[in-house]
């Protein structure tokens, strides 16, 4: 190493004539790295690991002035849309830690709504940063957090709501705005990205940007906008209750199920393909209560009975994500009808994604349903989940629930549904 370099510095590393030099500036060290390594970001704005030794030259070629960042106010402009950012986590607002190599949660509200060059110029931005977590840190009770956060916005007078929120669950979270503000004054718009913020192939700005051309249309329900292909140009418009999450690291990664997109936004413009509620023209309605004692699992050969059982143990309902039409062993049967007689909820989905259960095709379905399970459609294995938490939040009577579960409140259940689902 250089003597006296310090990270920040740009170095210069040269090595044999067949390995040729590298040039980038120096980063933290990575406690997992050998003490003969030292981590460069490249021009290119990767990273990489330089092996050095006595042979290697190693020289400082810049050393830059260290000053503080200064803190940004976010401006406001008479006559500029209104928008809230809310900041929840996740990879749209993370940076790489250099010591362990993993991604933490970092940006403030108020770095995100800078991090998209010319967005305060074009709103009037309202940063708030709620939460700081990795989304599968979060609970059901998180969700009632956003939605008085989203309602507290919107009755304030801004024209929508964009809420900054990791991949990973982000389904879930949509699912369970759109039941706790099923009347909404403005848009909420659910967005993340998939690649971090410090890496060339980030989404990030793309996403936060399309979000926010969405966040002022005359739209009143909760969506979900991500990237829609695998060009940084077009951004897709999902309802909160039929999306899902269907690849680990694609930027295109979310998918509707069992519905059409609502629409597409590009370059700024919005073209709506889908049917979707206007804003309602009065107050945000919001009830955000919740149950948190709900469980979801999946149907799996060999499951038996004393796992459904834990499931259910202390619990209110459970969601179960079976097989095809809906279907679980007999060997759960009497678990099941033991917890329904308790006046616990349970609820059956498909694993499938694509489909609607039908209990009532083959005998094992039959022997379910008449020992009190509840079929829920076609809503997706999560979005049941959240459903049944807010269901079970109001107090409403078992039986009204089970009723409840297979009635479509906010678009998450159909009789009809687009042709060849899976092959898009």
């Amino acid at each position: 190493m250089a003597a006296g370099a310090k990270v920040g510095d740009v170095l210069e590393v040269s090595r044999d004539a067949d390995s040729g030099s590298d040039r980038g500036l120096l980063m933290p060290h990575h406690e997992f790295s050998g003490e003969d390594i030292i981590v460069l970001k490249l021009p290119n704005g990767y990273n990489v690991g330089v092996q050095v030794d006595e042979a290697s030259g190693v020289k400082v070629a810049e050393s830059p002035e260290r000053v503080a960042a200064p803190v940004q106010e976010i401006p406001h402009q008479d006559g500029l849309p209104e928008l809230a950012i809310i900041g929840t986590g996740g990879t749209i607002a993370s940076y790489v830690d250099y010591r362990t190599g993993a991604v933490h949660p970092a940006l403030t509200a108020e770095e995100l709504a800078f991090s998209v060059p010319g967005l305060a110029d074009e709103y009037n931005l309202r940063a708030e940063a709620l939460l700081s977590v990795h989304s599968e840190d979060l609970k059901p009770g998180h969700w009632a957090q956003i939605a008085r956060s989203v309602k507290a916005h919107l009755d304030d007078g801004a024209d929508g709501v964009v809420v900054a929120h990791g991949t990973d669950t982000m389904g879930y979270t949509a699912a369970a705005l759109a039941f706790m503000l099923p009347e909404l004054s403005g848009p909420v718009v659910l967005v993340g990205s998939q690649r971090s913020s410090d890496r060339p192939s980030s989404d990030a700005v793309e996403n936060l940007s399309d979000a926010c051309t969405v966040a002022t249309q005359d739209l009143g329900e909760v969506v979900v906008v991500m990237h829609g292909g695998h060009s940084d140009e077009t951004g897709t418009i999902h309802r909160a209750t039929r999306v899902r999450k269907l690849h680990t690291s694609a930027r295109n990664a979310f998918r509707s199920v069992n519905a059409e997109p609502l629409g597409t936004v590009c370059c700024g413009k919005v073209i709506w393909t889908g049917d979707h509620r206007p804003r309602s023209g009065g107050a945000t309605v919001m009830d955000d209560r919740v149950e948190e004692g709900v469980s979801l699992i999946m149907a799996y050969p060999g499951i038996e009975a004393d796992i459904i059982a834990a499931a259910l143990e202390g619990r209110r309902g459970l969601v179960i994500a079976g097989t095809g039409l809906g279907h679980i062993t007999m060997r759960v049967l009497d678990v099941i009808r033991t917890a329904t007689e308790e006046d616990k909820v349970v609820a059956m989905t498909s694993q499938c994604l694509w489909g609607a259960v039908n209990m009532n095709v083959y005998s094992n379905g039959r022997d379910l349903l008449r020992a009190g399970i509840t079929p829920a459609g076609d809503t997706l294995p999560e979005t049941a989940f959240a459903k049944l938490c807010c269901l079970l939040g109001r107090d409403h009577p078992p039986e009204e629930v089970r009723m409840l579960m297979a009635v479509d409140m906010v678009g998450e259940l159909s009789e009809r549904r687009p042709i060849g689902g899976g092959d898009r």
